[in-house]
């Protein structure tokens, strides 16, 4: 029996129920605050150029983005670049991101280097995750490579995207993202990753048109304000000032949204949501005229640098201009967060410059900042057993985020995998 169901939300996730249901036959209607679809994968107009406000990059492992590009029609838009990473570390850049460069490494002893690489290596190799859900990551990172390697190759990474949080990491959330960076080499030596033609909106054009097109609706600038609950079911929302009755409701908006969305839920549920932390992003995009580097992705290690390393996108997506982005993690709560786009700005100047001392100010075409406040859940030591489940007990109602696809790290071809699950889950 075909349902009316709403999904809250039109990113990666929210699409991709979207998608399932309507080809399901279905009749979902997506709402979503924002202007546009996509959430964190949503582009914008860079003085011409249409590009993801937050950079993204595929992996040849990524199936499930893989194979829904293949069900639009959009394989042939799929392209892999051989890329290089990098090291900003004792103010000079190095190469980085294979075992010759591990060696050559300057500022690492031999034993550091070959125990950093023991663990890597056997990370790409681990399948089973779970010992590691309630292991602390930079414990279990230091007991791997020793106080050495952690202190040159990890501190600061942890440092400058958690803060407050980087003592209280669950292993299994990093190994996994260790693993998924290493997956992506097609041998020792090389890196390949992808990209696609057009950027991230052409997926998120495509999943839109094929919702339509299959019965669906999508409406764009409509903040849900409240999921309405009565007598233990689901009966509708609450957007625009009117109430849309629903046989069932999904949400995928980051769950600290939920106790406001959805106050009528039982409080030990509502609790469960309050004790979720989220990591902030201020991400700086610049346009140049020249190159920073030759790599796609430079880890950095500076006493003078406050971000965990930048991104050179063009090295991975050929465009005109050299696009690089530069993104300053940090706690929502942190007062780094309030400080205006100027002062981010005014760093990534600085640090780009430095990096690259051939760099001059008239060589920045143009530069601008995005923020999001809920990017990424913290998944602390045990944060299975914290994580609310997605089928709450409310019938009709489903809720989750990128954090239920845990260990995985937060990635397009995750959601979308998940999204589909999802849908099927809600309509058996």
């Amino acid at each position: 029996m075909s349902e009316r169901i709403a999904v809250l939300g039109a990113g990666p996730m929210g699409l991709a129920v979207a998608y399932q249901l309507a080809r399901d036959g279905h009749h979902p209607v997506v709402l979503e605050a924002d202007d546009r679809v996509g959430g964190m994968t949503a582009s914008f107009d860079f003085g011409g150029l249409q590009i993801e406000r937050y950079y993204h990059f595929h992996c040849t492992s990524d199936s499930d983005f893989l194979t829904v590009l293949d069900e639009l029609g959009l394989a042939s838009k799929m392209r892999w670049t051989e890329t290089r990473m990098g090291y900003w570390f004792g103010k000079r850049l190095q190469a980085w991101g294979n075992p010759v460069a591990l060696l050559r490494f300057k500022g690492l002893g031999l034993v550091a280097k070959f125990r950093y690489g023991l663990h890597a290596f056997l990370c790409t190799r681990r399948n089973d995750w779970t010992p590691l859900d309630d292991v602390e990551a930079s414990g279990w990172i230091r007991r791997w490579v020793g106080a050495e390697a952690y202190e040159v190759l990890w501190r600061k990474l942890f440092d400058y995207k958690f803060y407050d949080y980087a003592g209280n990491l669950s292993a299994a959330w990093i190994w996994s993202r260790i693993r998924r960076i290493g997956r992506s080499r097609y041998s020792l030596m090389r890196e390949k990753l992808g990209y696609l033609e057009g950027g991230s909106s052409t997926l998120l054009d495509g999943l839109h048109a094929d919702i339509l097109r299959h019965g669906g609706q999508v409406h764009l600038s409509t903040p849900v304000q409240r999921i309405v609950i009565e007598d233990g079911k689901v009966q509708g929302v609450q957007a625009g000032g009117e109430r849309l009755p629903f046989d069932k409701v999904v949400s995928t908006v980051p769950l600290p949204f939920i106790p406001r969305l959805a106050p009528d839920l039982p409080e030990p549920i509502l609790a469960k949501f309050r004790a979720l932390n989220n990591i902030a992003v201020v991400c700086v995009i610049a346009k140049l005229r020249r190159p920073v580097s030759a790599n796609f992705w430079v880890n950095t290690n500076d006493p003078g640098m406050d971000i965990p390393g930048i991104v050179e996108y063009s090295n991975l997506r050929p465009m005109e201009a050299h696009i690089v982005y530069v993104p300053f993690y940090m706690p929502g709560e942190h007062p780094k967060y309030a400080e205006p786009d100027a002062v981010f700005i005014d760093k990534v100047h600085r640090y780009l410059m430095q990096i690259n001392p051939a760099l001059a100010a008239d060589d920045f075409i143009d530069i601008r900042a995005s923020r999001y406040r809920h990017a990424q859940p913290i998944c602390e030591p045990g944060f299975l057993a914290r994580l609310p489940p997605r089928k709450l007990p409310v019938e009709g109602l489903w809720v989750a985020d990128t954090s239920h696809y845990y260990p995985e790290d937060r990635g397009i071809s995750e959601s979308i995998g998940f999204g589909r699950a999802l849908a099927r889950e809600v309509v058996e």
